[in-house]
């Protein structure tokens, strides 16, 4: 609202400092810094609230050490978020955009979810909350809508060429051309054919960088046409579902899931400024996405919010953010990645959601496999998600030997500090061919 009421401004007024508005960089601090402020002074109130409503968090006792100390934490803490994220986005963001429009979409589905989730656990008693297909259909139908305005939108284009003369018209008028806030008079210059709708993504490893959905479909022609943007909804749907199940699991221990996804949004964030900056996106000779700059400033209040919410997340935890939060987080993650064209890049970004998911799923498996096989169920971890098999007393069974368990705030820290090698490696392939 602030930006467009500054825009609005700039019309008709020479106020000092009103053009300051229009720079990516500085609305992004404002939008993070905002969050963290929101969120440490709605913190304590929404806290107290939750407290006096008896909104618990119901503890099973798995022999985890410290673990009922948590029992009656308030839980559904993830409407800070929530909030500190999407009050700076309103503030600073450009509300036309439309990657701005379908990030607030995901905050708010994917809230709703989790919400819905949580109140069924806290009020209703039910400790499975909703049931895993409902929460699963919800999850693939906002993937569907996500894909379905990719595929349609005539805003979400590709800019295929990125020409020499382009790049030097941009240096040459830097003073009078704010690059990253995507002005028109750029745009005059390129070629039709050059922006285009397209199923390209990043990938790494590979010369190009790129890679192509079309190379997938067994069609050509019009059924072409269609089979390739078919195979990119449903990737879109595969990464959102993923994305947001792999939060959701991770968040198992005090600061676990807020600070991995901190860092996770930090690199996001990065990287759509990136590719929606002509200048370094030509420079790194990665996809230049025009628009996507204002994710940037969504990513900011969202690294802003979850900071914030460490305050009193952080061990011990003064509240959980319970699914609201995590499937919130999970969302933004994937949808963010997706419209930056950076989907592919998640299994490395994001390598402690994916494992903390493996280790679930391969529990579940061998368990099934063993029981039908030996007549009873064997473990490989001594308990899942992963964070719980280092917390917990016991013998693998692939090690066969005692391991002692690690402290849940240790464990913590250096799940934080994988994460940040995971975020640094993400960033260096940008360089690697």
């Amino acid at each position: 609202m602030l930006y467009h009421l500054f825009d609005y401004l700039q019309q008709f007024y020479d106020i000092p400092g009103q053009r300051l508005m229009s720079y990516l960089s500085f609305r992004a601090i404002l939008a993070s810094v905002t969050a963290m402020l929101i969120a440490l002074w709605a913190g304590k109130g929404i806290i107290g609230l939750l407290q006096r409503k008896q909104i618990g968090e119901t503890i099973r006792d798995l022999g985890l050490e410290g673990q009922m100390q948590k029992k009656g934490t308030p839980t559904m803490g993830g409407i800070i978020i929530i909030l500190a994220i999407v009050v700076p986005v309103l503030l600073f963001c450009n509300l036309t955009n439309i990657y701005v429009i379908l990030l607030l979409v995901t905050t708010l589905w994917c809230g709703a979810i989790g919400f819905t989730d949580d109140y069924i656990k806290v009020f209703k008693g039910r400790k499975e909350g909703m049931s895993e297909k409902g929460k699963l259909l919800l999850q693939i139908a906002l993937g569907f809508v996500i894909g379905l305005t990719v595929c349609y939108n005539p805003d979400i284009v590709v800019r295929e060429k990125v020409l020499g003369e382009d790049v030097e018209y941009i240096s040459e008028h830097s003073d009078s051309v704010d690059v990253n806030a995507q002005r028109v008079i750029t745009s005059a210059q390129w070629k039709d054919e050059d922006v285009v709708k397209s199923t390209k993504t990043t990938i790494p490893f590979v010369k190009s960088h790129e890679f192509d959905y079309r190379s997938l479909s067994p069609f050509k022609g019009a059924w072409g046409w269609y089979a390739k943007w078919a195979i990119y909804v449903l990737m879109i749907i595969l990464v959102i579902t993923a994305c947001s199940n792999g939060t959701n699991l991770t968040d198992g221990m005090d600061g676990l899931s807020a600070g991995t996804s901190a860092i996770v949004g930090v690199v996001i964030g990065i990287l759509a400024w990136l590719s929606g900056n002509l200048v370094n996106s030509n420079y790194l000779n990665i996809m230049y996405i025009p628009g996507t700059g204002e994710i940037a400033i969504f990513m900011s209040a969202f690294v802003g919010a979850l900071i914030g919410f460490l305050w009193y997340n952080s061990y011990p935890a003064q509240v959980f953010m319970g699914d609201t939060g995590s499937l919130t987080i999970g969302g933004v993650i994937g949808v963010a990645a997706i419209l930056i064209r950076k989907e592919l890049l998640l299994p490395i970004l994001c390598g402690i959601f994916l494992i903390e998911s493996l280790s679930v799923l391969m529990q579940r498996f061998y368990f099934k496999y063993t029981r039908k096989k030996y007549g009873e169920g064997r473990r490989i971890f001594k308990m899942a998600p992963l964070h719980h098999h280092y917390q917990k007393e016991g013998i693998p069974a692939l090690i066969k030997k005692p391991v002692r368990a690690i402290p849940e705030n240790k464990i913590v820290v250096r799940f934080w500090i994988v994460g940040l090698i995971l975020a640094v490696s993400t960033l260096a392939l940008l360089k690697l061919r």
